[in-house]
């Protein structure tokens, strides 16, 4: 499925997903697994002790689990390792939901809006969904960026209230330029559960456009198993 998509480039191994370089119109590579063992067993017996609780490989450790758990305590353990070798930094957490930003009504900078990642040094951004909904790309073809549509900018403008050298200053200081509007007819592209992806950031050496994407909207009484950084 991934691989008939032309943004997307679908790679084998932990190994050529990190080795390989986004180029053209790929800024979104996906090592794409159908991963065994109850990863549901382990979203059950974790604490969840804030709506975003990050869980260490001690929480995980000291997990009883049955031989399925087990099996899917060992895969999460092992792509944390791997991209801790790697050099990244990996979080483990247990979603109940992210907080949202209401402050305006025209324009909102959390994370279920398409957005993209900024970083002032070469890196990327890498997930892995193990339990719950994930998140959604999105081509940038099929995305306006909001600052650039008229009312919005116009409102921006307004709550700005400064003068005009600085406006677009202001628009990176509070993050309006990373988000995005989708097209009406746009596609979202479903990243699913079991796959390590790699995704295109916004940073001054990036060969390719960083990649838009948001974060799903959680099942009710149901917690997401999310790895990311």
């Amino acid at each position: 499925m991934f691989s008939e998509n032309t943004q997307i480039s679908v790679v084998s191994s932990f190994t050529e997903l990190v080795d390989s370089s986004f180029a053209g119109n790929i800024n979104a590579m996906c090592w794409s697994r159908n991963l065994m063992g109850d990863f549901q067993e382990i979203v059950t017996k974790l604490k969840l002790k804030e709506n975003i609780t990050e869980i260490s490989t001690h929480d995980l450790l000291a997990l009883q689990l049955s031989e399925n758990g087990k099996l899917a305590r060992q895969i999460i353990l092992e792509d944390i390792q791997q991209l801790t070798d790697f050099g990244a930094s990996p979080s483990l957490n247990l979603l109940k939901n992210y907080e949202r930003d209401e402050e305006l009504d025209f324009i909102a900078t959390d994370v279920y809006s398409y957005h993209v990642d900024r970083s002032p040094v070469a890196t990327d951004t890498f997930l892995c969904t193990y339990f719950g909904p994930a998140s959604d790309i999105l081509p940038n073809h099929q995305v306006k960026q909001k600052i650039y549509i008229p009312e919005i900018r116009t409102k921006l403008k307004a709550l700005y209230d400064g003068a005009e050298n600085g406006f677009e200053n202001f628009l990176e200081e509070y993050f309006f330029d990373l988000h995005y509007e989708a097209q009406a007819d746009a596609l979202p592209i479903n990243l699913g559960t079991g796959h390590l992806w790699k995704l295109a950031v916004d940073h001054p050496t990036q060969q390719v456009l960083p990649c838009v994407h948001r974060a799903p909207v959680e099942n009710e009484g149901e917690y997401r198993l999310l790895l990311i950084c």
